[in-house]
């Protein structure tokens, strides 16, 4: 006879932990996508990650959660009305995963589980945002932000991980969310930059990152809370947990230096902007593998991610389209790196569930042929063809209707004012005074200083709010 349902303290502490690590992670996106951006729209680019915590949080306490991991209704998406959020689920056989012969499942309260899923839809949203810095209206972005979760993400990550075709009928791998994040939002971020076209001046004027110590703050704060996203994604506390955070730690730590090699190569100049950069790269390709692949195969994962990834963003000048902050360079090339090297160096040596929970296979390199391999290339293409579409389609409705992108004259003198009535950063001098910082001490002023200079006889021009990117 089963034994009462019971919590098992240690894999809710676990959970509940990364949670709030995945949380942080927007917010260090908005750092890091920030600090890339020009001055002018650095606010904007921060109010898209911050409204996604908001919209998407809410959408999937009401209706994603059930969608995502409702019981299967046909292969693309759960019951919709499983988890409504209407419902609460407080009784004391409330667990995840719960069965009539394990009452307990994995011991963590069901409101645990939707709410370290709900960290990461938050964050698959606000990815997108990155490709589209400087011209997006933001009652645009936020229809889009509730259009795309609807029909992409939350039945994606059915598709994936509830139950639905990629995992429980095609069999491929998906750890953490190279599949369902990263090619799911990098092929979303292709069709809206499609979309919108290209920035004024793009790519004729420099547009480079305008504050650097932001990017890398950004980008320390992803790799941090990276841990709960993919050590996490275990669920439980165990040794797959441990190797899915050294996998993790080991692939961004080789992918900065793969990243910084490409550089050294091009340029002989290895940047901060490259070796944060080669971090995400890193972090978005272990993603998927993190807790099906040896130690051995992550660093060499990090090393190719990072190399290919800093190849891969110049592909933007060649082919012309205007991928403002490298969306598609890093995550959609990043995540289907990581994807596909699964196909290569998943082994049931690591972890027993390949076979016996998934039903996937080793890799090649394993003995398993190239079966594995195809089943990770055909979730990797039924998704980018599925969110590519709908997101195509949305941006056009948007943009046709409302309006997507902003005008003209709001791009060149900063959407920040022109969306928000904000500036990040204030120059004016400090007291309302007027003149530099040299006048405020008294320096160059009638009787301030030794030369006596006298003032200018025009009062000196204002100085701008706005900062040149």
């Amino acid at each position: 006879m089963p034994e009462a349902p019971t919590i098992d303290g240690a894999n809710t502490t676990w959970l509940l932990v990364s949670t709030a690590l995945v949380l942080l992670m927007t917010p260090g996106l908005a750092l890091f996508y920030g600090g890339l951006n020009r001055a002018k729209g650095v606010l904007n680019m921060m109010m898209m990650s911050f409204s996604a915590i908001g919209l998407i949080s809410i959408l999937w306490w009401f209706y994603g959660f059930s969608v995502a991991f409702g019981a299967d209704v046909n292969g693309f998406w759960g019951d919709p009305g499983a988890y409504l959020g209407t419902k609460t689920f407080l009784a004391e056989t409330d667990l995840w995963g719960a069965t009539a012969e394990n009452p307990s499942g994995i011991g963590v309260p069901l409101y645990v589980f939707m709410a370290f899923q709900m960290v990461f839809a938050v964050i698959t949203v606000a990815l997108i945002s990155g490709a589209i810095a400087d011209r997006a209206k933001f009652a645009g972005w936020l229809l889009f932000a509730f259009g795309w979760a609807t029909l992409v993400y939350f039945p994606v990550a059915h598709w994936v991980w509830g139950g639905g075709i990629i995992g429980a009928d095609i069999h491929a791998l998906d750890f953490a969310g190279g599949t369902a994040v990263h090619i799911n939002a990098g092929a979303a971020a292709l069709a809206v930059v499609l979309v919108l076209g290209k920035r004024l001046g793009w790519p004729r004027e420099g547009m480079k990152p305008h504050n650097i110590p932001l990017v890398a703050l950004g980008a320390g704060l992803l790799w941090f809370g990276w841990f709960g996203f993919n050590a996490g994604s275990e669920l439980t506390v165990d040794s797959v947990a441990g190797l899915a955070f050294i996998n993790t730690q080991l692939a961004t730590a080789a992918a900065v230096l793969g990243w910084i090699a490409v550089e050294w190569v091009k340029t002989r100049k290895p940047t901060m902007v490259g070796a944060s950069s080669g971090a995400v790269a890193g972090l978005v390709a272990i993603t998927p593998a993190c807790g099906f692949i040896a130690p051995w195969a992550a660093v060499l994962l990090g090393v190719v991610a990072g190399a290919v990834c800093a190849l891969a963003v110049s592909l933007k000048y060649k082919l012309g389209y205007d991928d403002s902050l490298d969306v598609v360079g890093v995550h959609f090339v990043g995540g289907w790196i990581g994807s596909l090297w699964l196909g290569l160096f998943a082994t049931n040596s690591v972890n027993a569930a390949i076979t016996d929970v998934v039903g996937a296979s080793d890799g090649l390199f394993y003995g398993g042929g190239a079966t594995q391999l195809g089943r990770q290339a055909l979730a990797g293409l039924i998704v980018t063809v599925w969110s590519f579409g709908i997101a195509w389609v949305l941006a056009f409705v948007i943009e046709k209707t409302i309006g997507f992108r902003v005008k003209g004259e709001a791009e060149v003198e900063g959407i920040d004012i022109a969306e928000h009535a904000e500036s990040s950063y204030d120059l004016s001098p400090a007291g309302g005074g007027t003149g530099s910082a040299f006048a405020m001490a008294g320096i160059g002023t009638p009787g301030g200083g030794a030369s006596g200079a006298k003032p200018p006889a025009e009062p000196a021009e204002t100085v701008s709010e706005k900062v040149a990117g």
